[in-house]
């Protein structure tokens, strides 16, 4: 009886991610949001731009210190856009695909291909070294 409330809820909320274009517009909203959490935590603009200072680098056109992190961090917010977006669209793709083909199921989901994509590269980049490795220690 004290949880008859949280059990009604939770099947209003399986009843609306029933829709498709309600499931597909809040994971790709989720995929975005997190997109730039994770960059907000990973990516630093103001230890990076003073890294740069010490080691004497320098960004042509740009001043040293606050207005290259002004710089980097307005870079990032770009690029972070145009990251976000595409990873939001390759995770719905399967949902899109499935409205075009009239219902027909992919056997990859949108996640899937993300993590798929993420263990190929990260696989040609070590063949890669390894090719490196190999014509430097047989000169």
């Amino acid at each position: 009886t004290k949880i008859a409330w949280l059990a009604t809820f939770g099947q209003q909320l399986i009843n609306v991610f029933q829709n498709q274009l309600v499931y597909g517009i809040v994971y790709f909203i989720l995929v975005v949001a997190f997109t730039y959490f994770y960059t907000s935590i990973i990516f630093h603009p103001d230890q990076i731009s003073e890294q740069l200072q010490k080691q004497g680098g320098f960004i042509p056109g740009i001043r040293p210190g606050k207005e290259t992190a002004n710089y980097l961090a307005k870079i990032s917010n770009r690029i972070t856009l145009t990251g976000a977006l595409s990873l939001g669209i390759i995770a719905i793709l399967p949902l899109i695909t499935r409205t075009f083909t009239k219902g027909a199921h992919l056997a990859v989901g949108g996640a899937s291909l993300l993590i798929v994509v993420s263990v190929v590269l990260d696989t040609i980049q070590r063949i890669q070294a390894q090719i490196t490795m190999h014509e430097y220690g047989g000169m």
